[in-house]
């Protein structure tokens, strides 16, 4: 009995090591329509922090890697049917996603902000948001806290599949504000030309409450599929890297004047 044990106990550890990975090749997935972060080319490449910080991680690991263009929509879905191997699209480390994908240690961390005319005297609360239409982003952090503290209570909701779609229709004047990740407004649209005349609108949202803290989340991370183990320890390690060798700075200072890491 002793030696069928053991050969059992062989046979586990052969089969657990025919299993495992050693990604050597990996598929990275953004939706390349939030900048500054993740944006498509004239020629359908895609460009910006995330995938910049997706390349150097790579690059850290030895590992080839290819990108896929997903819609925001779909992005859990089809990582959890393998259509690819990890996100990297600016996706919050929120509790609810938690329950469904591992995530690695942060890369950047951002509040939340509402996006309206220089002057405005809205403010993202209730009070001066009843009666007014605010666009977002669906399945976002900021679609999520907006759900949870304004919709049916005042403020009219209006969600989009891009981001870029909310601040066409707010510059058209088809709605009042625009409720986004502050760094993505920042270097989306507050930067640009069709940003002139619009700022943030009262104070940033990093969360005044541990439930508020819980929906916007604890940073920005990269969503890996729970199984795959091996995959979001090599990530970490090179994360660790990256940071401790310069190129997470120089690429920071590519698209950010300030530091959006945080402590």
């Amino acid at each position: 009995m002793k030696k069928y044990a053991l050969l059992c106990a062989v046979l586990a550890l052969q089969a657990g090591a025919s299993f495992a990975k050693d990604w050597t090749e990996i598929r990275l997935a953004s939706e390349g329509a939030y900048p500054p972060f993740n944006m498509t080319a004239a020629d359908g490449s895609m460009r910006g922090f995330d995938i910049d910080i997706g390349n150097a991680l790579c690059e850290e690991l030895k590992a080839r890697c290819t990108w896929v263009k997903q819609e925001w929509d779909g992005m859990i879905p089809a990582l959890m049917s393998r259509k690819f191997d990890a996100i990297v699209a600016s996706m919050s480390i929120t509790d609810e996603r938690k329950a469904k994908v591992d995530f690695t240690d942060k890369y950047y961390a951002s509040p939340l902000a509402l996006i309206a005319k220089k002057g405005s005297p809205l403010q993202p609360d209730l009070a001066t948001l009843k009666g007014k239409k605010i666009g977002i982003q669906r399945g976002t952090v900021s679609d999520n806290f907006a759900t949870r503290y304004w919709d049916g209570k005042g403020p009219e909701i209006i969600r989009y599949a891009k981001q870029d779609e909310a601040y066409l229709d707010l510059r058209s004047g088809r709605m009042d504000a625009a409720f986004a990740d502050y760094l993505e407004a920042y270097g989306g649209f507050l930067t640009k030309p069709e940003g002139e005349g619009y700022d943030v609108a009262g104070e940033r949202l990093f969360g005044k409450t541990a439930e508020e803290k819980a929906v916007i989340g604890e940073g920005i991370g990269i969503a890996v599929r729970k199984r795959d183990k091996e995959l979001t320890e090599q990530l970490n390690k090179a994360l660790a890297a990256i940071r401790a060798n310069g190129k997470y700075d120089e690429i920071q200072k590519r698209y950010f004047p300030m530091d959006i890491y945080g402590n």
